[in-house]
């Protein structure tokens, strides 16, 4: 099959060559469905109004039955989540009415929990699983034209689940992993040499984040010779299992060269039984383990225990673009592949580069998922929730011009806000790719000054080069604006990893005090004309806290049911008992010493 793209738009070189006959099939269907991304856009609309169309949500706004994107626009509102929190709640309740779809809600899918503060209930249907699937399918075939052989070994890929709730009417609410690995599925998934994990799926779907991590560490150090990748869903999370393993070798070489499964580590009889399939003694793997993690250099600690790796699967866009230079360390610079763009409201799209670099990262939006709109970002739209929007179709996106991204659900999502901010970096055929950009809703905010996430990092990072070079590195960090003095003034919390000679002193405090006026420098003209000419905000702060802080925190998080595997440390906090953590374990503080540059503008009124 010869696919044309649609008229209008730039073409691009087909996907390929193809690994196998089912590759190539994948492959064929990406090409016809970007090729044809405006009719497939039109087809997904109409499919979700029809079947839909009696819905109490639709009759509301005057639907009528109606189909065309025409009168959908003019009649139903762009809205947020807080404008539909009471169909989700009557849902969440018992009612079983026709509220937003007229297929049963099967289950609930919970946000995180991190970015905005509270956990989101998203309603989904049973048939949702099969299209996330179908995304999955395709990410493989694209994988596969770049790094040949995945075939010929397995994936470490640390994956987990997190304990239901159940919401008053009976419903499960879960985040969408756990929705997905608890399915039929995961859980009956047949054999794929392509994605061959090392850990038992008994382990992944064990919630006991303890039990389920030290056996998938231990199932991929028992194969380590065959793993050609190692992944997580988040860079964070691909960390923290650095980390355990850093806490944990020792034990883990200890049930390796004896060949059996600590009961003090892992107790839970199905994951026991599905280790004593292949857990044999091995003192010689059981000795390199203590020699290369004993050893005190965690330089390379990847390619180190796990030769044959080669490349990372982990998402490192966004928020998780600090974590880049910590993950190059520990994996001797391996290449990270980020292979789709997903979240518990739709799933979106998929790189088809995945080995570019970090920054170049794009996901291609998959028309067929649902239907996108985007509105144009200015001032008003990018920090005001409640202005009035208009958004364009998916494929009269402009090129370098970023959008926030509005979703409608075959699960009874209309014209929903998602929040997150996307850069046009071109087109797959018909159909554009984005590059993330942020998410919309976190901003440190004093008074007149705002700043956003993408900022904030960008802060972080050139402030972090000042410590470089007495081996430390910025591994995590927080933020509050803090305004219980006047004027108030940003604080900003830094867990440090020293290397080298680094780790034999301390970081001189004059340093840490230049590294407050640098990001003071790298931060807006508003915030620096408030700090020189309007003294309404006070010197930047950053308080250093002791290793292993945010992971303390994420324990915390988990505590209160977010979910390991979409877990993102919150880049800015305001929940008292989280910022009284961090604040119990301060090691020392540092203020910005003198006022940061600035220069006042001159605006033309042409």
């Amino acid at each position: 099959m010869v696919v044309k793209p649609a008229p209008g738009r730039r073409s691009s070189e087909p996907l390929g060559p193809a690994a196998c006959e089912s590759d190539a099939k994948k492959l064929e269907f990406i090409e016809e469905m970007t090729a044809n991304a405006e009719q497939v856009q039109k087809r997904v609309l109409a499919e979700i109004l029809e079947r839909n169309a009696e819905t109490e949500y639709l009759r509301r706004h005057g639907m009528s039955g109606a189909t065309d994107r025409k009168v959908f626009k003019e009649r139903v509102p762009i809205v947020t989540y807080e404008d539909l929190k009471p169909e989700i709640q009557r849902i969440a309740d018992g009612d079983r009415s026709a509220i937003l779809s007229a297929v049963p809600i099967s289950e609930f899918l919970t946000s995180s929990g991190t970015s905005a503060g509270e956990r989101k209930l998203m309603p989904t249907i049973q048939e949702e699983l099969d299209r996330r699937q179908l995304l999955y399918s395709l990410l493989m075939p694209v994988m596969n034209i770049y790094v040949p052989g995945l075939d010929k070994g397995k994936a470490l890929y640390f994956l987990f689940v997190k304990t239901e709730s159940t919401t008053p009417g009976g419903l499960p609410a879960r985040p969408v992993l756990t929705s997905y690995y608890n399915s039929h599925h995961f859980r009956h998934r047949p054999f794929d040499p392509y994605n061959n994990y090392t850990s038992p799926t008994a382990a992944i779907l064990c919630p006991d984040s303890h039990q389920s991590m030290y056996t998938q560490m231990l199932s991929g150090l028992l194969h380590r010779l065959e793993v050609l990748r190692v992944g997580a869903v988040f860079a964070s999370g691909l960390l923290r299992a650095i980390r355990f393993l850093q806490l944990h070798y020792r034990s883990l070489a200890a049930d390796i060269s004896d060949g059996s499964l600590s009961f003090d580590q892992v107790s839970d009889p199905s994951i026991r039984s599905a280790v004593a399939a292949f857990l044999r003694p091995d003192p010689a793997l059981a000795d390199l383990l203590i020699r290369e993690c004993g050893s005190g250099d965690w330089a390379g600690i990847v390619t180190r225990i796990w030769p044959n790796t080669k490349y990372l699967d982990v998402i490192v866009t966004g928020a998780m673009a600090q974590y880049i230079p910590t993950l190059e360390y520990y994996s001797g610079g391996l290449p990270m592949a980020c292979t789709m763009y997903a979240s518990s409201e739709c799933y979106f799209g998929i790189n088809l580069r995945p080995m570019c670099r970090p920054d170049e990262v794009s996901y291609t939006i998959m028309p067929n998922m649902g239907y996108f709109e985007f509105i144009p970002c200015d001032e008003s739209t990018a920090t005001d929730a409640a202005a009035p929007a208009t958004a364009v179709d998916l494929t009269e996106v402009e090129e370098g011009k970023e959008y926030e991204l509005v979703i409608t659900t075959y699960a009874g999502l209309y014209r929903y806000r998602v929040g997150d901010i996307l850069r046009v970096t071109g087109f797959h055929n018909a159909a554009p790719m984005f590059r993330f950009v942020r998410r919309k809703n976190v901003i440190l905010s004093i008074e007149s000054d705002k700043t956003d996430e993408a900022e904030l990092q960008a802060a972080v990072e050139r402030a972090s080069k000042l410590v470089e070079p007495y081996g430390a590195s910025v591994v995590e960090y927080t933020s509050q604006a803090y305004t219980k003095e006047i004027p108030g003034h940003y604080v900003i919390y830094w867990e440090l990893m020293m290397r080298g000679e680094g780790e034999k002193e301390m970081l001189g405090a004059e340093i840490l005090d230049n590294c407050s006026l640098e990001m003071e420098e790298a931060l807006n003209s508003v915030y620096r004309q408030s700090r020189v000419m309007d003294r309404s905000i006070g010197p930047l702060e950053i308080r250093v806290v002791r290793p292993g802080t945010f992971e303390e925190l994420m324990d915390y998080a988990i505590s209160r049911g977010a979910s390991i595997n979409q877990y993102k440390v919150p880049r800015c906090v305001t929940f008292s008992p989280i910022i009284e953590l961090l604040d119990s374990r301060i090691v020392s503080t540092h203020f910005s010493p003198r006022l940061p540059t600035w220069v006042p503008q001159r605006h033309s009124l042409t």
